[in-house]
């Protein structure tokens, strides 16, 4: 079965296109978490030949996406306890900045449009549309750091979605459908402390936020010796 190409893959180099493509297939878990990178194979699946895809692996290992196993080869790096971890450090931390300043510096417009996404995440979980709730959770994040007008910060942020997004995805079923509704209830709370502009509240509420989604994380992991994949629910 051929890769799904990502979006916008116009003028890019060859290299550029299978690494833009294996990144968001294992992003996606499309490609999972201990599954054999085949150089072979990629190029035949993406139509290049294998120097391409050995250079984007090289690149994507670099970024500790995919690992090299002595007699197996390439494979997508799994997801540990201490990737987890780094993750929801690293958001709390860009959290805090991003709407501290955006309550401070967000034009009422601005705040409106957050306000929108917020109420079409409940009705996603109304729905019971929980992937799409995740879609719109990630798209308030990206949108709170556009409103600081600092453009490292958005760069910081959407990095750190993209493998929040990973993690979602492969704990699916164990954890998000568990805690979305506790986790839209402090979504209010935080626009709520940003209209108001309450930052002590609004700081100990992403606290708050990004340490109960830890916790819910490693009580899962705790709880759960069998590998992720097997109850994760992904296909």
């Amino acid at each position: 079965m051929p890769l799904a190409m990502p979006k916008e893959t116009r003028h890019r180099t060859k290299q550029e296109f299978v690494y833009a493509t294996l990144r968001d297939a294992i992003m996606k878990c499309e490609l999972r978490p201990g599954e054999r990178l085949v150089i072979d194979d990629l190029a035949r699946r993406l139509s290049v030949s294998s120097i391409p895809v050995r250079e984007a692996l090289q690149i994507l290992q670099s970024e500790g996406l995919v690992t090299t196993v002595p007699h197996v080869g390439a494979t997508v790096a799994p997801v540990s306890r201490e990737s987890i971890l780094e993750v929801f450090t690293v958001m709390e931390g860009l959290e805090i900045v991003a709407t501290r300043v955006a309550a401070e510096r967000a034009m009422p417009a601005e705040l409106d449009e957050l306000d929108q996404i917020v109420a079409g995440m409940d009705r996603m979980l109304a729905a019971g549309l929980h992937e799409m709730w995740a879609d719109l959770n990630t798209r308030s994040h990206v949108a709170i750091s556009r409103m600081t007008g600092m453009p490292m910060l958005q760069e910081m942020t959407e990095w750190v979605m993209g493998r929040w997004d990973r993690v979602r995805r492969l704990y699916f079923n164990g954890v998000l459908v568990h805690r979305v509704e506790h986790a839209q209830e402090e979504h209010h709370a935080i626009l709520r402390a940003m209209r108001d502009r309450d930052l002590p509240t609004l700081e100990q509420t992403v606290r708050h936020h990004n340490q109960g989604a830890l916790a819910s994380y490693n009580a899962f992991l705790q709880a759960n010796t069998d590998p992720i994949e097997a109850k994760s629910g992904l296909a």
